[in-house]
């Protein structure tokens, strides 16, 4: 287990409890939860993981600070899109719009890491966010690949059509059916995703961008490239986020500027990341949980709320579902406040004062 968690265990027992409970709704979930909304959040939580994760990498392990992120969600949701669209839609087209987007991807970043990445802080955001309308125009220009405005829907390899069936095979109730094995597919793509991530930063190269993140003149005095390090970084967190992008449109079978562009997407990265824990891989499966299923559900137990205190108009209106952003905003507000190192930070603080106690 330490071996498969790269050394770097929870150091909580609640954070333990946690991560064992979330690791085994989802992949419980077709059969815990039925549903076709509750399948939905479990696979679009699989997805945030990896893609918060992976800019937990970069903002967290690294301290760079980049608005470019999900242009990377987009290449590789377009890649596997545009592959399905233009080919036959099976395991080659699948395995070439995934490469050719990696291999976009990894261009892009790099000529973003070297060109970019001596500028400090503020600036080199302002330059990635620039790149990153840049690239959503574009996109929205090359409506014969694209799709536009509109985006692309595309046909997937034929197991994973909804259509599809073992005969009129059922475990516990559950067809057997194209949905689901689309569903462990994104799932254990994933959890292999995760721990690799995980691996990654406890390396000896991901120690080497902790230093860089606290003191970045010391790690180049001490005979470090930071450049090439921060660059690494950069083109590392990139590949994980397309592939982010790629589960997620396999998922959705289909790929536009809302589902993977779209700047709130970034926000919502922003904000996992600080709710989780910055620097704590483990934050980004704590955080992408906690709020993607405020996000979903959060309307329907103010709907519930509203409707029993009806007899007093204040309240009922103040718990309207349509004032879920403000309720979403004033709960992020608390826990930065009373989280300021993230769940799993503070977790982990814990844990660490009850075994000094002991």
């Amino acid at each position: 287990m330490i071996r498969l968690l790269s050394g770097d265990l929870p150091r909580s027992r609640a954070l333990s409890a946690l991560l064992i409970l979330l690791l085994l709704a989802l992949a419980c979930a077709p059969f815990v939860f039925p549903g076709a909304r509750a399948l939905n959040m479990a696979a679009k939580i699989c997805i945030f993981v990896v893609l918060v994760a992976s800019y937990d990498l970069l903002l967290g392990y690294t301290g760079i600070v980049s608005f470019a992120h999900t242009m990377f969600f987009g290449i590789g949701g377009y890649g596997v899109a545009i592959a399905m669209t233009r080919m036959e839609p099976g395991w080659g087209a699948l395995a070439a719009g995934t490469l050719g987007a990696l291999f976009v991807t990894a261009l892009l970043a790099l000529v973003i890491g070297l060109f970019s990445l001596r500028v400090r802080a503020i600036f080199f955001a302002m330059i990635t966010l620039a790149v990153a309308t840049a690239f959503a125009t574009l996109v929205s220009q090359l409506s014969d690949w694209t799709g536009g405005e509109d985006g692309l829907s595309f046909k997937v390899p034929e197991v994973f059509t909804p259509g599809f069936s073992l005969g009129h095979a059922e475990w516990l109730g559950v067809p057997l059916n194209g949905k689901l094995f689309t569903y462990y597919f994104v799932f254990c793509s994933a959890l292999v995703l995760f721990l690799l991530l995980l691996r990654i930063v406890n390396s000896p190269f991901g120690r080497v961008l902790q230093a860089i993140r606290e003191n970045d003149f010391r790690a180049e005095a001490i005979g470090y490239r930071t450049v090439v390090f921060r660059t690494v970084s950069t083109v590392l967190s990139a590949l994980f986020a397309a592939l982010a992008g790629v589960m997620m449109a396999l998922w959705l079978r289909y790929n536009g500027p809302d589902t993977s562009l779209s700047f709130e997407i970034m926000v919502d990265v922003l904000l996992i990341v600080v709710i989780g824990g910055m620097g704590t891989v483990y934050g980004a499966a704590i955080g992408t949980a906690l709020f993607l299923v405020a996000q979903t559900y959060l309307q329907d137990a103010m709907k519930l709320a509203s409707d029993a205190t009806a007899a007093v108009p204040l309240f009922s209106g103040l718990l309207h579902p349509d004032r879920w952003l403000l309720w979403l905003g004033m709960l992020f507000i608390l826990s930065v406040y009373y989280f300021p190192q993230g769940i799993v930070g503070r977790l982990r603080g814990e844990g660490a004062g009850r075994d000094i106690s002991t």
